[in-house]
């Protein structure tokens, strides 16, 4: 159940509860695609950095150790030891971009592992029921995912193609939420709005699936290429259309600067790859900007990453330490990094909270949409 506390312009304060506790949004959820977050961190790490919910993926998981191994180990929550909430993406995205395709019908998805290359079908129902095994909070509806830029008639059928899809997912949903020897008969779904860049497939598609009544609602299919602007205009277009009383998730998305324009536009919650994996490569955000940790400038230096960031790893070491560590290769090195990413944008999102309390998210917003994406 979502519930909003207050709005600034179209930026939003809520609530949402879940079976497995509630989020304060506008929220940042950690990839932890394999059940993990790369860079060596676990389940309880994520407690330490003011990780509010945890995204795992459905294909990743099916293919290995497999979903029912995991059900067999008391589902995701039990595995890895995280007690808080849970989304799991429904595999569309992976199917489409890693897998080698063979096939896709009305049925679902016939498709190689890119593993193994073994066949695999996936539709409504698989995904469903592997993300059933994995007991996660939210599932994500299976969805298809068009390239950008598509063709406007394939974007318009893969539109239909998916809401078909979505009314099967909530079938299958409710049926496994029936049964007894369902980890999470409480687990939530979320439909995904598609049609590429074309504003009235997003519009119309907005509308149709909001009559479901599902528990949220995500856009789907942005930040795959497409210039930053056409990204904020679809999700402005499709804004007025979404249920009100329900969440707002924006896939894949994004830098620091793409979350406070999307926070501005109406959306609740994020997810991105980009802070854990730039951290590994050594490129770690600040209050003031991006920083390289390999640049040689750092070698003698003795502050920590960011004076203003109260992390452990500011609290603890040094950007010269840190830089060692990197340019030896050591896995400690990605570990501190990623902590620290991850921590910055848990507490963006927390200060992005605080600002809408106050009644001063638009002085936050237009501070620091000048300044966070600037490489120092």
């Amino acid at each position: 159940m979502y519930k909003l506390l207050k709005k600034e312009g179209n930026a939003r304060r809520g609530e949402f509860v879940t079976p497995h506790g509630t989020v304060q949004m506008p929220a940042f959820m950690n990839v932890a695609t394999c059940g993990a977050i790369k860079g060596g961190l676990s389940a309880y790490d994520l407690k330490d950095i003011k990780t509010q919910v945890m995204l795992s993926n459905t294909y990743h998981l099916h293919l290995r150790p497999g979903d029912e191994t995991v059900k067999q180990l008391g589902g995701l929550h039990k595995m890895t030891g995280w007690d808080g909430v849970i989304l799991t993406d429904s595999g569309g995205f992976q199917v489409f971009s890693l897998a080698k395709l063979n096939n896709i019908r009305e049925e679902g998805v016939v498709f190689n592992s890119h593993i193994d290359g073994r066949r695999i079908f996936m539709g409504p129902e698989e995904s469903m029921q592997i993300q059933s095994n994995l007991g996660s909070t939210i599932a994500m509806a299976f969805d298809e995912c068009v390239e950008n830029p598509a063709p406007y008639e394939y974007a318009r059928a893969s539109v239909k193609r998916t809401t078909n899809w979505l009314y099967r997912c909530k079938a299958e949903m409710d049926r496994l939420n029936s049964l007894e020897t369902t980890i999470n008969p409480r687990q939530m779904l979320f439909g995904i709005n598609q049609g590429a860049t074309f504003r009235d497939l997003r519009i119309d598609h907005m509308k149709a699936i909001a009559e479901l009544g599902l528990d949220g609602y995500a856009i789907g299919g942005l930040a795959v290429g497409e210039p930053a602007e056409t990204m904020y205009e679809i999700i402005e277009a499709v804004e007025p259309f979404a249920p009100a009383d329900k969440p707002r998730y924006l896939m894949g998305v994004g830098t620091p600067v793409n979350i406070l324009e999307a926070v501005h536009r109406g959306v609740d919650l994020f997810d991105c790859v980009m802070p854990s994996r730039n951290a590994r490569h050594g490129h770690l955000f600040t209050w003031n900007g991006i920083i390289n940790i390999n640049n040689a400038k750092y070698e003698l230096d003795d502050s920590p990453i960011d004076s203003a960031c109260d992390c452990p790893v500011c609290q603890r070491h040094s950007r010269a330490y840190i830089r060692h560590l990197q340019k030896a290769k050591e896995m400690l090195g990605m570990r501190l990094a990623v902590m620290h990413n991850l921590w910055f944008y848990n507490t963006l999102m927390e200060r992005i909270r605080e600002a809408l309390d106050e009644g001063r998210f638009e002085e936050f917003y237009r501070k620091y949409r000048e300044v966070l994406d600037k490489r120092i």
